[in-house]
């Protein structure tokens, strides 16, 4: 028998284990929590791109090294960060379902997904910087974050 999950279903089955806030309870958190991390899960392009303004870049590949002490991705600030509150972000909210879930595991104590991702942080207009630190333009960051499923993305109709 065949137990593999599907990836929209490892995400459901992770939604009921960890909280999620809206990107404006994170915009609002940021004001009354000057200790808030801000963690971006996106691979480097991704976040080179658009991302929030002081988010901390830590790929989804390396996230569980870069929690701990003694490795070559060990990131000090998020290892540091267990009973602080920290905000995990993606495009979508998709990932950091899984990396909130993750993250839990590993001790940490104040763990939020962001809901809808840099996508909704966008929508909401909120701002987005490019890797040089400068501004991205709300309409291009629609677009950008929100590719098109090419066909060979599709499963094959049988």
């Amino acid at each position: 028998m065949n137990n593999a999950k599907t990836f929209a279903a490892l995400v459901a089955d992770a939604l009921s284990h960890i909280q999620e806030l809206m990107p404006w309870d994170v915009e609002a958190m940021q004001a009354s929590h000057p200790d808030l991390l801000i963690v971006d899960v996106r691979e480097a392009d991704e976040y080179d791109a658009a991302h929030i303004k002081d988010s901390l870049h830590v790929p989804r590949g390396i996230l569980e090294a870069s929690c701990d002490w003694g490795y070559s991705d060990t990131i000090p600030a998020l290892a540091l960060a267990r009973d602080k509150p920290v905000v995990l972000v993606c495009r979508s909210g998709n990932r950091t379902a899984l990396a909130a879930l993750t993250l839990q595991l590993l001790g940490y104590q104040q763990v939020y997904s962001m809901k809808t991702g840099v996508r909704g942080w966008n929508d909401y207009e909120l701002p987005l910087f490019n890797r040089a630190g400068e501004p991205v333009d709300v309409d291009w960051a629609e677009t950008e974050l929100n590719p098109p499923t090419r066909p060979e993305q599709m499963q094959a109709k049988v």
